[in-house]
């Protein structure tokens, strides 16, 4: 957890310093890391035959949490930016 909160102010105090020259995109490096965390989700589920002996009985739990939970997100968002005034 520590590591998660050093990250995220880290990232902030960067951001803060550097918001002076200009705006940067990271479109790329973020899609890059996304990339390598979906990877390494799917080698750690591929990797854990405990995991992949369970798949079968819990599959269709798991599709529809990951459902409702884009589905939540998306409406979540729209609301946020509704309430916020960015349409």
């Amino acid at each position: 957890m520590a590591s998660l909160t050093v990250s995220l102010v880290a990232g902030i105090l960067l951001g803060y310093a550097l918001r002076k020259r200009g705006k940067v995109n990271l479109n790329r490096a973020s899609f890059a890391v996304i990339i390598v965390l979906i990877f390494s989700l799917g080698f750690s589920i591929g990797s854990n035959g405990e995991l992949l002996g369970a798949l079968p009985r819990v599959w269709l739990n798991a599709v529809v949490i990951a459902v409702l939970a884009m589905v939540f997100s998306l409406v979540f968002v729209k609301a946020a930016g509704r309430v916020a005034g960015l349409k």
